[in-house]
């Protein structure tokens, strides 16, 4: 009998007709980047213990020479990845910052109130259990600003799971928070992650982001000299010292949110650069960054200093921070909750909040160069942050399903 009677063909046009829907479907949706990175992180895992191993490490060892003229830039692919993909996700953020500053969550005090807070408390009560943990060694204590940090795209994600029955100002108030919680974030590597400055390139970089700067005060509308510019920055800021990434921040200040043609620049690029960011870069440095070798792990090793120090304040520094500041906030006056939340989808967003996968991973590369060190990070890391997806999922679906409490509920 013929195989085609027994096995029906299948035409690649009509799996193309249904796959390339599904795809685009789930492509815009909210939590497809989470999911990705998700994905991303697990796959480091397995391939980091598995015999894959050695050709992993050897891939991201692996030294790779851009340049033009005599500027040349020579690093293992690792740290393109680190300080040049990055550099573009940091520029997202900052455009997202600045509209936010400017037209979003963070355009009033009331609007901005209870996410300034929540967030200060969110990044300030991590940061004091780590350095309780590891305040005998000076060390360990350089890694006291990776639990405050939150991926806000891998909460998202977790978050969108529950589809519309989520509320939008929930929604609302986790980005914010975490907007915020980026800003900080960003200050931190600026102040406390900075190597020795070579000043004729940090003034270098002065200059191109004067132009910069004068290009947006000019409200021009096309991307080109914005890119171009920032790409010219970058390459002074890496050479001075001062971490690349900042880079990304300091040029998406400069773009305006409104051009002389009456084109949006700031949303446009925004617009643009997010799905690069969310399907690929941020997958990416999650492959890169999340390999840990599991073989051989003792509980002793989850229970050092900095694992420990990094698991905990993550998941009791988030919810006593973002939680406990909220409702001292609100109860004082100083702040009020969004209509139509209450205090139960508050304490779920807290624990959301302690995915700290993306911020996290990069702020410790940045606090230990010792390979045994950052594993350990990446130990802390994934552990947190997985108890935070599954935790905050779970709370936050049982808060759902219940009527929604009021607002002081809670004595």
């Amino acid at each position: 009998m013929p195989t085609d009677k027994i096995l029906p063909s299948v035409k690649p046009a009509v799996v193309v007709a249904k796959v390339g829907p599904m795809l685009k479907e789930f492509l815009q949706q909210e939590s497809a980047g989470g999911i990705l990175l998700i994905i991303a992180a697990l796959l480091a895992l397995l391939v980091a213990n598995s015999p894959l191993e050695a050709a992993y490490s050897a891939m991201l060892d692996l030294p790779v020479i851009a340049g033009a003229g005599s500027v040349v830039i020579a690093k293992p692919l690792i740290l393109w990845i680190n300080d040049g993909l990055m550099a573009v996700f940091f520029f997202l953020i900052g455009l997202e910052v600045k509209r936010e500053v400017l037209t979003g969550q963070l355009s009033s005090w009331d609007k901005a109130s209870l996410p300034l807070v929540a967030a200060i408390g969110g990044m300030a009560a991590p940061a004091l259990i780590y350095m309780a943990l590891n305040s005998s060694d000076p060390v360990g204590m350089r890694g006291w600003a990776i639990p405050a940090a939150t991926d806000i795209a891998f909460a998202l994600g977790v978050l969108m799971l529950l589809g519309p029955r989520v509320p939008a100002a929930l929604k609302a108030l986790l980005l914010a928070i975490a907007v915020i919680d980026d800003i900080g974030a960003i200050a931190i590597i600026a102040a406390f992650y900075t190597a020795e400055t070579n000043l004729q390139m940090l003034a270098g970089g002065g200059v191109t982001l004067a132009l910069l700067a004068l290009t947006g005060r000019a409200r021009i509308a096309s991307s080109i000299p914005y890119v171009l510019l920032t790409l010219v920055l970058w390459v002074f800021v890496l050479k001075s010292g001062v971490h690349a990434t900042l880079a990304g921040v300091a040029a998406a200040m400069c773009v305006p949110l409104s051009a002389r043609n009456g084109e949006t620049p700031l949303e446009r690029m925004e617009h643009g650069l997010h799905p690069w960011v969310a399907f690929i870069i941020i997958p990416i440095f999650g492959f890169a960054n999340a390999g840990v070798t599991l073989q051989g792990l003792t509980p002793g090793d989850f229970l050092a200093p900095v694992p420990l120090g990094i698991a905990l304040g993550l998941l009791l520094g988030k919810q006593l921070g973002i939680f406990g500041l909220s409702w001292l906030a609100v109860k004082s006056g100083l702040a009020r909750l969004p209509e139509g939340i209450g205090w139960r989808q508050v304490h779920a967003v807290s624990l959301l909040a302690a995915i700290g996968f993306t911020m996290s991973l990069f702020i410790g590369n940045l606090a230990f160069t010792e390979p045994a060190r950052i594993e350990a990070v990446k130990l802390g890391v994934l552990m947190a942050s997985a108890i935070a997806a599954f935790g905050g999922y779970a709370l936050l679906r049982l808060s759902l399903t219940r009527d929604m409490p009021d607002v002081d509920e809670v004595e």
